[in-house]
């Protein structure tokens, strides 16, 4: 079993690799119990979606990891995938600015996941 840093790790790569945008990483670890990490991404569109959400449970299905809960659906403008250790949050990027979870959760240390995480 996997830990939820190398959870998260592989969930912001797999996002990433589905061209979610503007991608974070929060850890929350030292300011609450109910989760050790957010995933926070933009999408576009519901077939950007629909594509980050069917590749994140077909890799994470692969290795016996299924989310314990999903909120939102296709059409929806927040689609929220809980991992128990990690919580997933897909935004429209109105949506996102008006929650701003970002603001919300200040104090976590982040890290911004953008090409250089990934190539070179």
């Amino acid at each position: 079993m996997q830990s939820s840093q190398q959870l998260v790790n592989q969930i912001a790569r797999l996002v990433w690799e589905k061209k979610g945008v503007d991608i974070l990483i929060m850890d929350l670890r030292r300011l609450t119990s109910m989760t050790d990490f957010f995933v926070i991404a933009s999408v576009d569109t519901d077939v950007q979606a629909r594509a980050i959400v069917d590749h994140l449970k077909d890799h994470l299905r692969s290795q016996d990891v299924r989310p314990w809960h999903v909120e939102g659906s296709m059409g929806s403008n927040w689609i929220l995938l809980d991992y128990v250790n990690v919580v997933v949050h897909l935004f429209r990027p109105q949506t996102r600015q008006f929650y701003n979870l970002e603001r919300l959760w200040g104090d976590a240390k982040i890290i911004e996941i953008n090409d250089d995480s990934y190539e070179g």
